[in-house]
């Protein structure tokens, strides 16, 4: 069970990617082509975090990251850093709704394991510029290295074993994170999300999974992962279903997983995709049966600049405390701004607008 030591709530929060600055691509680009050194690619990556976490706080955010400033993608920067992982281009993308994504792709080639990871001295800069706010990491959940990745049977002939072997990765990440003043840790998982889509599941067993299976041993995994985790570090997982462009990929209430991570997870809150009929109605969450799980609404759209009404926000947070309490809500945007670097088809200034809204009604609802 997860221990019962208060862990601070935040009602008005966010799942983590910024819509990249042109400052950021430009040095991407001079990078690639030679004409500037990583060392100075990180300078202006410091740079452009020390800017955007005053801009989030200025927003009213009391929790704070680095955009993913460093990273081209939510997962595969840091899955290809871990032990045994490999990043390669591939003929093809991810494929979105109308939209495909630009070719890469993932493949274990050895023993996991999490030893010299860039992203620890990431998150230590962020922490260091944090001031008064949280620091935030995100991070792709283990399940994603499964999903996404090939698998080297050569490496793993027992799937047991890679299942052991990446939990155990993941937990001395956990650790590492918390060693570096992480309280704050953000698992992002889409698997999730496509285990309640029809179509989805199908593609699941073209791969040769049952379904049900796969979400039982993805919780086991997690479970084992965040086991024995220091008190005051606090675990979320944030679930999708596809962000790219503001484009998506599934379909699907939370109905067919909710009885499994609401009452079989053990982390700290869950930041859930609510911006669309896609997502379904909130009747899953009757299935939160502890009083200490957070519950996020991802009610604010990040695929869109438009603002949502504010009274539509509310009353929908309402519908939900039907099936919660509303102490146990907080409010965020459905998902990041830019889940891979070339972003969601919205301005900077109204990312910075959607925030703001965000924390405006937050404060409204909680007074």
């Amino acid at each position: 069970m997860v221990n019962s030591i208060a862990k601070k709530t935040f009602r008005a929060d966010q799942v983590g990617s910024l819509l990249r600055s042109e400052r950021i691509k430009e040095a991407r680009l001079k990078k690639a082509s030679g004409t500037i050194t990583a060392e100075q690619l990180r300078e202006i990556e410091n740079e452009e975090i020390i800017r955007i976490v005053e801009k989030q706080k200025q927003a009213g955010l009391q929790a704070v990251t680095d955009g993913e400033f460093r990273r081209a993608w939510w997962h595969f920067d840091f899955l290809e850093e871990l032990d045994g992982v490999e990043g390669y281009d591939t003929d093809n993308g991810i494929q979105f709704h109308q939209k495909q994504t630009k070719s890469r792709a993932i493949k274990v080639t050895g023993k996991l394991d999490f030893t010299n990871h860039p992203m620890i001295e990431d998150y230590k800069f962020l922490h260091s510029i944090a001031g008064d706010a949280t620091a935030k990491m995100t991070i792709p959940s283990p399940s994603m290295l499964h999903f996404r990745g090939e698998i080297d049977k050569n490496v793993y002939s027992d799937e047991k074993e890679f299942f052991s072997d990446l939990a155990h990765t993941y937990k001395k990440a956990i650790q590492a994170f918390y060693d570096a003043g992480c309280r704050y840790l953000q698992l992002d998982d889409t698997s999730w999300a496509y285990f309640c889509s029809d179509e989805q599941r199908e593609q699941v067993k073209k791969r040769g999974y049952d379904p049900d299976e796969l979400i039982a041993l993805y919780a086991k995994t997690i479970n084992e992962a965040v086991a024995d985790r220091p008190d005051d570090l606090k675990i979320t997982m944030h679930i999708c279903r596809g962000n790219f462009r503001s484009t998506w990929i599934s379909s699907g209430g939370y109905e067919p997983i909710a009885e499994t991570i609401f009452g079989g997870l053990n982390i700290d809150g869950f930041f859930l995709e609510y911006d669309n009929d896609r997502s379904g109605g909130f009747e899953p969450l009757r299935f939160v049966k502890r009083s200490d799980l957070q519950i996020v609404l991802g009610l604010v759209t990040s695929k869109y600049g438009e603002l949502e009404e504010a009274e539509v926000i509310k009353n929908r947070i309402k519908e939900a405390a039907k099936y919660i309490d509303v102490n146990q809500l907080c409010l965020s945007p459905q998902c990041g701004f830019a889940s891979t670097e070339e972003g969601n088809l919205l301005t900077e200034e109204q990312q910075w607008d959607k925030l703001g809204h965000v924390v405006g009604i937050a404060e409204d609802v909680w007074k």
